[in-house]
């Protein structure tokens, strides 16, 4: 047997390199011979970066500027003239402190990590849009990279979602050339109804009336930076910033797990391999719309590969997961009922939950 275990992170518990570490081990327990490769994925969110670090890119830490501005070190991930930046690193949730800030929260820490991989000699930029703090259509990420927002009396606007309600003008005489493609599953539009404030906005801490006022501003925001990037699918993405790479940076998007898979050389580690286990902490419909293991099973079925799963739990049926290109998932509540155990003993469970997946021979 040749094994290639290529998971992503269970959320709160194991990273995606932690996950591969205990299903490799619990491999060897049953299949001490067999060969093994890990590959921890990701599709664009929380633990990119820590995935491509694992994956040979080196880390780089840098100054940025937190979701509300105060500076705090993030870092990108580098490999050749190509750097990984996770939007969260600076930009995310985790970022935000309490109470949340949801009409002045900003995009800035993004722009700074981008301008400081471009400034080391990065010529190519995958952004990784999941998990954002901030609803401001990414004007705190073009401002960070040159860009000058101007109010109808020519003075910059301050940083947040809320005040895009005031933007007159967008001058980008001084804003940096950057080639960035965008990793992400999101398809939302920049505002309405399925926009990136009414979707996102309240797990960002944004009242009903919150919302009204962040989906205003970016109307505003997008009749002055582009109206007709504004209904593309991902322009939501990230509380808008998908919208101003694409419309402002003449961004690529491409679904953030084939992208992170290509980058990460999913497909020479797939050579010849005769099982790949992948896995998330939760497998659910939101599983079956584009995240990581959906992407490697389908890469795995590609070249016809079988492929199983392991989670935390397992919410799919089994004709879900046979339509994903998942022939079997393996739970940790299939061993543990209680979810707080698994959530504290998540790796010795998951190594004992891999003796299931490839039974020692008799």
């Amino acid at each position: 047997m040749r094994f290639l275990v290529a998971p992503d992170k269970f959320k709160g518990s194991l990273t995606a390199a932690e996950v591969a570490s205990a299903v490799a081990a619990g491999l060897a327990d049953v299949h001490p011979a067999a060969a093994v490769r890990t590959l921890p994925v990701a599709d664009g969110g929380e633990g990119t970066l820590d995935a491509a670090v694992a994956a040979g890119f080196r880390r780089v830490e840098v100054p940025a500027r937190g979701p509300t501005g105060e500076w705090l070190t993030a870092s990108y991930a580098v490999r050749g003239d190509t750097a990984i930046v996770e939007l969260a690193e600076a930009s995310g949730l985790h970022r935000l402190p309490r109470p949340p800030e949801p009409l002045t929260a900003t995009s800035a820490g993004a722009g700074d990590v981008i301008a400081a991989a471009h400034r080391a000699g990065a010529r190519r930029i995958v952004l990784g849009v999941g998990g954002s703090a901030c609803t401001d259509g990414g004007a705190g990420m073009l401002t960070a990279l040159g860009a000058r927002l101007l109010d109808d009396a020519g003075r910059e606007v301050p940083f947040g979602g809320a005040a895009l309600s005031r933007v007159a003008a967008l001058d980008v005489a001084a804003l940096s050339e950057v080639d960035i493609e965008l990793a992400s599953d999101v398809n939302n539009p920049l505002y309405g109804p399925s926009g990136a404030a009414a979707v996102y906005g309240p797990q960002k801490g944004a009242s009903p009336d919150d919302v009204e006022i962040l989906d205003a501003a970016l109307r505003q925001w997008a009749s002055i930076a582009g109206p007709e990037f504004a209904s593309r699918p991902g322009a939501g993405a990230a509380g808008g910033v998908g919208y101003a790479a694409m419309a402002v940076l003449g961004a690529r998007m491409r679904p953030g797990i084939d992208l992170l898979l290509d980058l990460l050389g999913f497909e020479e580690a797939l050579a010849g391999a005769t099982l790949v286990i992948t896995g998330e902490g939760s497998l659910d419909r939101q599983t079956l719309s584009g995240k990581a293991p959906a992407g490697v099973a389908r890469a795995a079925s590609a070249k016809g590969i079988p492929c199983v799963a392991v989670s935390g739990r397992c919410e799919l049926s089994a004709a879900e997961l046979a339509n994903a290109g998942i022939q079997a998932a393996y739970a940790l509540t299939d061993l543990e009922p209680d979810p707080a155990r698994c959530m504290a003993e998540a790796a010795p469970l998951l190594r004992r939950l891999t003796h299931r997946i490839a039974p020692p021979d008799n």
